[in-house]
């Protein structure tokens, strides 16, 4: 029996029956592969693929191409998991034109069900364009990375009263353009409370407290793979970068003793074939 895939429509009923649920990105097919057949329903490939796969200094330098590429490998590994493209810097920022013209390369070319885009209430337009031509939608408040350069990074939604209330009015901007869900990133814990208690759409938090429908976590930060210092949203569940380090020192040790590889590593030629050499 073919497997089911998680839908736009799933993703509401988790928030209407009260039941938080889980979100990971992913960059490759083999990553992918393993948190699809580890249940989580929605996958992310972020354009954080920047940072931790390009080695970018921002999400910024991401392209497209970049994240066509990564985004199909992702979608080859999946079976259930809803996957959801990030658009990247100036996919969709230009014109909402523009915007559904890159949106639908992710569904048609790279295998996505969904896209993810940042900004509030600016980008309503362009999100109820997407929408509106049947392209589901996802949105980015808080902290956008692709801002960074502006805002810097830090938390969003706290100096201020106003600011707060804006956060807030970005919130409902989202979910009245037709999105179907929410992230909002580096938001302070009672203000997203808030938000998530106004909306009737998911809400995904990274950094933003306990009280969003859902979380989203960087793949590669809570695997431990990345050994740059990490955010205190960040909860580390392995350590793979000094698993790593330490198989690759044992491997190249053991290249420059000559105790790998050993004739149990290879196949030998037939006694026939070796008489006749």
């Amino acid at each position: 029996m073919a497997s089911v895939r998680t839908t736009i429509k799933t993703i509401q009923e988790f928030k209407d029956r009260g039941e938080r649920f889980p979100v990971l990105t992913a960059y490759d097919y083999y990553t992918a592969c393993a948190i699809d057949e580890s249940g989580v329903p929605a996958i992310l490939v972020g354009d954080s693929l920047g940072n931790v796969v390009l080695g970018y200094d921002s999400t910024v330098s991401v392209t497209m191409d970049d994240m066509i590429h990564h985004t199909a490998a992702v979608a080859r590994g999946t079976k259930r998991a809803l996957v959801i493209a990030d658009m990247p810097f100036m996919s969709y920022q230009t014109s909402p034109q523009d915007a559904l013209r890159n949106a639908a390369r992710f569904l048609q070319e790279a295998g996505a069900q969904s896209v993810k885009l940042e900004g509030g209430e600016v980008m309503a337009e362009t999100i109820r364009a997407l929408v509106d031509r049947g392209i589901p939608v996802m949105g980015h408040i808080g902290f956008t990375p692709q801002s960074e350069f502006q805002i810097g990074r830090r938390f969003q939604g706290r100096r201020n009263v106003e600011d707060a209330r804006k956060m807030i009015r970005d919130a409902e901007a989202v979910q009245a353009a037709g999105a179907y869900s929410i992230v909002l990133e580096l938001v302070p814990e009672q203000l997203s409370q808030i938000i998530t208690e106004k909306l009737t759409i998911p809400t995904i938090g990274i950094g933003s407290g306990p009280h969003c429908d859902a979380q989203v976590q960087v793949v590669s930060d809570m695997l431990g793979i990345v050994s740059d210092h990490v955010g205190r949203h960040v909860k580390r569940y392995a350590d793979l970068s000094d698993t790593i380090r330490a198989a690759v020192s044992e491997y190249a040790q053991e290249v420059r003793d000559g105790t790998f590889p050993t004739s149990e590593h290879t196949r030998p030629l037939s006694e026939d074939i070796l008489k006749d050499l």
